[in-house]
């Protein structure tokens, strides 16, 4: 066997319906727990500039703002291979419904 026939070869990109629900599914997921995260991560006491009152509020907010940004910055880095996008159309199917319940019952 030579190293051509061993290397991996890259796969197709999916057909345009499974990436468009791919896409939409990860998106949502993505916005829905970076919802879900940023109303977690909300001070207790409502204005911002009390935030600093308490150690535990500023590190909530803290920690709160790293996850929100690194769930934005990924909901725009796709995946590269067309099995991912697989996978996100058929997670989504229940992904979606129970992230929008967790919003619910936490908001």
């Amino acid at each position: 066997m030579s190293q051509a026939d061993t290397a991996r070869k890259p796969e197709l990109r999916p057909p345009n319906g499974v990436w468009l629900a791919g896409v939409t599914a990860r998106s949502l997921f993505l916005a829905i727990l970076a919802v879900i995260t940023a109303r977690v991560a909300h001070p207790q006491i409502e204005t911002l500039r009390s935030v600093f009152e308490t150690p535990g509020d500023v590190i909530r907010v803290a920690l709160g703002f790293a996850v929100c940004f690194w769930i934005i910055i990924n909901i725009f880095r796709l995946p590269k291979d067309a099995g991912a996008y697989r996978t996100w159309a058929y997670l989504g199917l229940g992904l979606i419904p129970l992230g929008l319940l967790c919003a619910y019952v936490v908001w």
